[in-house]
């Protein structure tokens, strides 16, 4: 198992220090400018640090990594807003520019990247952390270090300290679970495999990102691309239970996820497509919608494991759908 100590903005972490103390951040995006470089050091749940630039050799705080990928700029602000680290999308826009030495009159929505962390903490100054002593004032992106070997072993230990994850967490099967209310099962298969440390708990913003990409970027009914145009709309709204993981969502174009969260459109167990004919008795139309009745999803993500839940889509059937 590893962990990464990443080279962070000082700006980015005070803003986001300082909105956490307002209200509990499930998320945050630690972008990168450029979008050029993949990140592809860590497993889903293995911890990544925040570290100042040089001078200021600390540790300032972390989280636990989910996702990385590679979004245009508007996107990534809709999906994180104050998240990312920025007040405003305005603010976000001009620090990326600046970071990409580009004038800051551009209008391009250009693609950056964004590796997505779950339960971010971040300490006070006195609980900095310095840096381990083969640490390079040279490095300019991060450092990967083992969990299990020095000084990534003595690193981790300095931050579990800080944590006290051995209040808020329990070791099941070489894992940390989360305890209390937020305590979930471990999730099975391909997602979180035997080196995983923290199953990390999703936010609404990573839940918009994974159902993106997991449909890859085209609308689940129509196939459309325009990615603008696309929401992830949960089947069971997280209001009343369900889960941001991606056997909740459907990637859909914005005015079907209006329909679906309306009733006026569902999608049975067996992927078929169903418009409520209440559509035509309430608004006296529906003529762009009743053609899709009884087709069959256009497109569903490659991977078996990422299809929606068949009893998320009874439970949409049943409970809300108009039928």
């Amino acid at each position: 198992m590893k962990l990464w100590v990443g080279v962070t903005d000082t700006n980015w972490f005070n803003n986001l220090a300082h909105l956490s103390k307002e209200r509990p951040l499930d998320e945050v995006n630690f972008w990168q400018p450029s979008g050029r470089s993949s990140f592809r050091i860590l497993q889903p749940g293995e911890p990544f640090l925040f570290k100042f630039r040089h001078p200021i050799n600390k540790i300032v705080g972390g989280g636990f990594f989910v996702y990385w990928t590679r979004l245009p700029m508007s996107l990534a602000w809709e999906a994180f807003r104050e998240k990312n680290g920025a007040l405003s999308y305005d603010e976000m826009r001009r620090l990326i520019l600046r970071r990409r030495n580009e004038p800051l009159t551009s209008k391009e929505d250009f693609n950056i990247g964004c590796i997505i962390l779950a339960q971010p903490f971040f300490f006070s100054e006195k609980e900095w952390i310095n840096v381990p002593q083969d640490w390079s004032p040279s490095i300019q992106q991060g450092k990967h270090y083992l969990i299990d070997q020095e000084p990534g072993k003595s690193l981790w230990q300095e931050v579990k300290l800080r944590l006290e994850l051995d209040k808020y967490y329990r070791r099941q099967e070489n894992q940390w679970v989360v305890t209390g209310e937020g305590e979930r099962r471990i999730a099975e298969g391909p997602r979180y495999g035997e080196g995983i440390l923290i199953k990390p708990r999703l936010g609404q913003g990573t839940f918009r990102v994974l159902v993106t990409d997991a449909y890859q970027r085209a609308c689940a009914i129509t196939f459309e691309h325009s990615l603008p145009a696309l929401e992830a709309a949960h089947i069971k709204p997280f209001s009343l239970g369900g889960t941001h993981e991606i056997r909740n969502g459907l990637l859909l174009r914005s005015d079907l996820h209006r329909l679906f969260d309306k009733g006026y459109l569902t999608i049975t167990p067996d992927y078929y497509i169903e418009v409520s004919r209440r559509l035509k008795e309430d608004f006296a139309n529906g003529h762009t919608y009743y053609p899709l009745h009884g087709q069959r999803l256009h497109h569903l993500p490659p991977n078996p494991a990422d299809h929606p839940d068949k009893n998320l889509l009874i439970w949409h059937n049943e409970e809300v759908y108009k039928g």
